[in-house]
């Protein structure tokens, strides 16, 4: 969560809204990403997509079974369907989205059961401090 509190801080460094998302597995970071809507004028530019995006080039494979989605502030509707079709095995997110969240907050398209693929969920983690932020 660390390395994605970085990418969190750089975005908000950038003028974006400040969240940050690092994908790893088996202990190697695959992807990092962070919030790029404004600059890239791309709606689909959030930190989580561009992290997949990433590690799926480093995988050399879309589907990123066995990784971990780590992201300082919980995935909107978008983004946790991204990580459903990517097959990421769990998100592990710091602070809830009441509004817009969508792995338990707003709606909890995770553990859909209409969805192709279950994923894990953990939250809270350094809650504060990305809340902060």
């Amino acid at each position: 969560m660390g390395e994605a509190l970085e990418e969190a801080r750089a975005a908000a460094a950038g003028g974006e809204i400040p969240v940050g998302a690092v994908v790893v597995r088996d202990g190697a970071v695959l992807g990092r990403g962070r919030n790029a809507a404004v600059g890239a004028h791309d709606p689909t530019a959030h930190a989580e997509v561009t992290a997949l995006r990433a590690a799926a080039a480093r995988a050399h494979n879309y589907r990123l079974a066995g990784a971990t989605l780590y992201v300082t502030l919980e995935p909107c509707a978008m983004c946790a369907a991204a990580a459903v079709h990517a097959r990421v095995e769990r998100v592990v997110y710091a602070a809830r989205d009441v509004k817009a969240g969508a792995a338990g907050s707003a709606l909890d398209l995770l553990a859909a059961p209409s969805a192709n693929h279950a994923v894990r969920v953990s939250h809270g983690v350094r809650e504060a401090e990305c809340s902060h932020l």
